[in-house]
């Protein structure tokens, strides 16, 4: 039977380096290999167990081999976990700043979304919640909490509240679509919307449940929408998998 070659040495065969090329050895490595995690080449789980051999392997210095690798890092295409080696992660989502939602994002970038429901029911407003849907404390709203995948990975933990008596929203249409198709298609004309970015450490839950490390970086995003009468109709409050997710801004000169 023969023996199927170890991820390192497939690799290795993969990479071509010029050494008469003014390009770093390190950034032609990181390149090849960013090359094939994008292409598919290499995929999300894959373990590229030993630093030391691929070093070895493409005959290269360990420090040049670790820069290679600290630069996939940066770029969130690769982590590196204690006791398990360096592993390949999906491609870094960038998600522009504009009013769309995560799912047609995702869609239309051809990362094949997927929504599991963790819960949907009804209940008492939080004076917070109340005070941003801006109805009475106490009175009932829709809170939905959805973990969102992108070709099969965990990106994001979505929670948002909805006023009840407005639209309906179901929690089987939430599984199948976009919070924002389902509001469109119940007549609401989104218009604006106001959003905070921040980031912070995953808890162990959060970690957990996107398939991170412990103590793994998130980015948090709360946003308010309105519709075209100025009227709230969602809070969300998100969290997303700093290593695979980013938000892109444009801006002009004034």
């Amino acid at each position: 039977m023969s023996r199927r070659p170890a991820p390192d040495a497939t690799v290795a065969k993969a990479i071509t380096l010029d050494r008469a090329s003014p390009v770093p050895l390190y950034y032609q490595v990181a390149q090849q290999l960013e090359h094939s995690i994008e292409a598919g080449d290499l995929t999300p789980g894959m373990r590229l167990v030993n630093e030391i051999e691929l070093a070895d392997l493409l005959g290269l210095s360990r420090p040049t081999m670790r820069k290679a690798m600290e630069y996939l890092v940066d770029k969130g295409l690769v982590v590196r976990q204690r006791g398990v080696g360096t592993r390949v992660v999906s491609p870094k989502v960038r998600r522009s700043l504009e009013l769309t939602s995560l799912f047609d994002d995702l869609a239309e970038a051809g990362l094949k979304p997927s929504t599991e429901v963790l819960s949907f029911a009804t209940i008492p407003a939080t004076p917070e919640v109340a005070g941003i849907l801006m109805v009475p404390a106490d009175s009932p709203v829709i809170s939905v909490v959805r973990l969102r995948r992108a070709l099969g990975q965990p990106i994001a933990r979505l929670t948002n509240y909805l006023p009840t008596d407005r639209f309906v929203i179901t929690e089987v249409g939430l599984a199948c679509e976009g919070l924002y198709q389902l509001l469109r298609r119940a007549g609401v004309q989104l218009h604006s919307a106001t959003q905070t970015i921040g980031g912070r450490l995953a808890t162990p839950d959060e970690a957990r449940l996107l398939g991170e490390p412990r103590s793994s970086a998130v980015l948090t995003m709360q946003r308010t929408a309105y519709d075209d009468h100025g009227i709230v109709v969602e809070y969300g409050d998100h969290i997303y998998a700093a290593a695979r997710y980013s938000f892109q801004m444009s801006l002009l000169s004034l």
